[in-house]
């Protein structure tokens, strides 16, 4: 492990164009909820992630043709996507399917919330970004703002399992994980990126759904349900992939993980415009917490408001 030091990177700045990425990425993740909701009714769990990873990596497949783009040969490049994929959808994955077993959504999201910390940790301990006193305030205000809004009521899963809720926190120390060593990625094409990382999930994740679910014993899902997966692969996964690792590539680890902040905002945003539920004053004030951590950690919003020396 490498120990940082002054000469040691700082963690890029985000541009006007990543905020748009991020946002947009946050969107397609929060919208996931939604698909989630409707196919996980039918489908199994491990089931599930199988086709969400494999019919992206199918879909992301075609559009590398068109490209004209391919995933570079060699046993190392695959050792790399797989890498990826253990840290980013398998280990993740199987840990949060785990613990909300035990606890409830809302301890899961705030618990999910820490994962810029370990971000800016990892990246920090391994040398790969040297991190600010505003970036790292930046990210303790964001993760209070989603505390707030997920709200006291959310905190009555405080007495569920223990083990539960250390498996929705490894789950985040391996996305953690995830955002530092994807960064090797960052001389590759996006979407060489995310389909090699989608193929060697699926590839990974096909003998544990067969082994677990048994997926050949279910029935026929509806029209509604097959949309559902449909959309969660296509929309959440494979576009959402791609924005992901352009975003990690322009602005690093720690800026790309700061969406683990935005998703609760885009599902409440997507409630009010889709499902007709309405925002409460807490909500508003965890809104406008994230947005206080967001401009700490963009700093450009600082750095005008600062007295100009002399």
């Amino acid at each position: 492990m490498t120990t940082p030091t002054a000469s040691t990177p700082a963690a890029p700045r985000m541009t006007g164009l990543d905020w748009v990425y991020l946002i947009t990425l946050s969107a397609l993740w929060g919208g996931s909820f939604f698909f989630v909701k409707v196919a996980v009714t039918a489908v199994p769990p491990l089931t599930l992630v199988l086709l969400r990873v494999a019919l992206a990596a199918l879909a992301l497949h075609a559009v590398l043709r068109i490209a004209g783009l391919r995933i570079p040969p060699g046993r190392r490049a695959w050792l790399d996507y797989a890498g990826m994929g253990i840290l980013n959808n398998v280990i993740p994955f199987a840990l949060i399917f785990y613990g909300q077993a035990a606890i409830g959504i809302g301890l899961a999201a705030v618990i999910n919330g820490l994962t810029p910390f370990w971000t800016a940790l990892i990246a920090r301990a391994t040398g790969t970004e040297r991190l600010s006193a505003a970036k790292l305030a930046g990210v303790a205000i964001g993760f209070g703002g989603l505390a707030v809004m997920v709200g006291p009521a959310a905190m009555a899963g405080l007495d569920a399992s223990l083990v539960a809720q250390l498996a929705i926190v490894g789950a985040t120390i391996s996305y953690g994980c995830s955002g530092v060593f994807g960064r090797r990625f960052r001389a590759q094409p996006p979407l060489v990126t995310a389909t090699g990382q989608l193929t060697a999930s699926s590839a990974m994740m096909l003998p544990l759904a067969l082994l677990v679910d048994r997926p050949w014993t279910l029935g026929l899902p509806g029209g509604e349900v097959i949309a559902a997966v449909a959309a969660l692969a296509l929309v959440s996964t494979a576009l959402a992939y791609i924005l992901f690792f352009r975003v990690l590539a322009s602005a690093g680890a720690t800026n790309v993980s700061l969406v683990t902040l935005l998703v609760p905002v885009s599902a409440m945003l997507l409630g009010v415009l889709v499902l007709g539920e309405t925002v409460t004053d807490r909500q508003l004030l965890g809104l406008a917490l994230i947005a206080a951590g967001l401009a700490f950690i963009d700093g450009r919003l600082l750095a005008r408001l600062r007295p100009a020396p002399g």
